[in-house]
């Protein structure tokens, strides 16, 4: 049975009578559990998440003077489906055609609607990190505005071996996306020469029999390392994890310094102006979720521009060639890898409150685009699209 579809709004950049319009679609999940907040005993939530569609709205704003230019009325339909729903939903989108469908889902639902594609359809993903969907999973039809882990540990272990941090203890917990991250981070740790001395799993019990798991002095002592890198997911172990180490070694990764693709304290390129305007749209601070809504929708924008109008055939061929160039507000332009349709795209190094570092770092060359020492490069990808 066809989901019943709940359209929340649309967002128009021109008035309904403007020459052509420039159809998109954010697909999300109603009461989608990954939006709601999860307290601990105590009460506590630490993960605050905001749908990334906030970030597709400001751009569709942004877009009212292109659009007056080439005569385009830029369109963003929010439709939300019952948990489900989204693979049946699509055939009631695809008329009129839209240009892109942007795609805030659960892995279960992502796979669904990839197993019921057809040929017109282009998904741009705008939540979910996991390197399958790049890799072995990856379709024809799926680009990547959020970065990959693999894009977010390369970052990481440049600056470490940057800044001669090269013996790192890998601290993880038994979360299947900790898992997920760890072989990310043991991959890019072989990839930029540091040495992983050791890998632990924590694991937050009251069992004194396996205090062993959750006491940090225990869980970071008895071998030498320079940093630790730390994965939690969750964050309810991390959080306590600086200061708190068995030797005075800095914590990065899940807390200390994290890989990013955006950050509310980024002073260069424009991102103050860009941070300032989400701000007063959305009443608080940009994410990198709602920064990869943004440049989901500005890259649509930037195809249709270059195409001079709204064809989906051409401006999807546009979307995906070599000759897109979006500005990500992080110094440099961007597109989307031919071979797994990852944007290609700068990661900031960040504490809580400043940025230290943008990856790729200097002195880590790429015999075509630097920015491809970040993630899978052509020769290591596992897409066959």
């Amino acid at each position: 049975m066809i989901a019943k579809l709940v359209v929340i709004l649309a967002f128009f950049a021109l008035p309904v009578s403007a020459d052509d319009v420039a159809r998109l679609v954010y697909l999300g999940i109603e009461a989608d559990p990954y939006y709601e907040p999860e307290p601990l005993y105590t009460g506590l939530s630490l993960k605050d998440r905001h749908r990334p569609v906030e970030g597709a709205r400001m751009a569709l704003r942004d877009a009212r003077v292109l659009g007056r230019a080439l005569g385009v009325a830029f369109d963003l339909e929010e439709v939300l489906v019952p948990a489900g729903g989204a693979s049946a939903a699509l055939e009631n989108l695809r008329a009129p055609r839209p240009l892109a469908i942007l795609l805030d889902l659960p892995p279960d639902e992502m796979r669904a609607v990839l197993a019921t594609r057809v040929e017109s359809d282009l998904f741009i993903n705008i939540r979910d990190r996991s390197n399958h969907w790049r890799g072995a999973d990856c379709a024809p039809a799926l680009l990547h505005a959020v970065p990959s882990y693999t894009m977010l540990s390369d970052a990481l272990a440049q600056h470490l071996r940057a800044q001669g941090w090269e013996k790192v203890l890998l601290l993880h917990g038994p979360a299947e996306g900790d898992v997920e991250q760890a072989d990310a981070a043991r991959t890019s740790a072989e990839k930029f020469g540091l040495d992983m001395v050791d890998e632990r799993v924590f694991e937050l019990t009251n069992d004194p029999r396996r205090r062993d798991r959750s006491n940090m002095a225990l869980l970071t002592g008895g071998v030498r390392h320079d940093v630790v890198w730390l994965i939690d997911e969750q964050g309810d172990f991390g959080r306590y994890l600086p200061f708190a180490t068995y030797d005075p070694r800095p914590v990065v990764g899940s807390e200390g310094l994290t890989p990013m693709a955006w950050h509310w304290t980024f002073e260069r390129y424009g991102a103050p102006q860009l941070n300032q305007r989400f701000r007063k749209f959305a009443d608080r601070d940009m994410s990198s979720e709602d920064w990869a809504g943004w440049v989901a929708v500005r890259a649509v924008m930037d195809a249709v521009s270059a195409v001079g109008g709204t064809d989906p055939t051409a401006v999807d061929t546009t979307l995906v060639s070599d000759e897109l160039s979006v500005d990500l507000y992080k110094g440099v332009r961007g597109n989307f890898r031919g071979w797994d349709g990852q944007l290609r795209q700068p990661i900031l190094l960040a504490t809580h409150n400043a940025v230290i570092a943008v990856a790729p770092l200097e002195g880590f060359e790429h015999q075509f685009d630097t920015l491809d020492t970040l993630g899978a490069d052509r020769t290591e990808s596992q897409c066959n699209r």
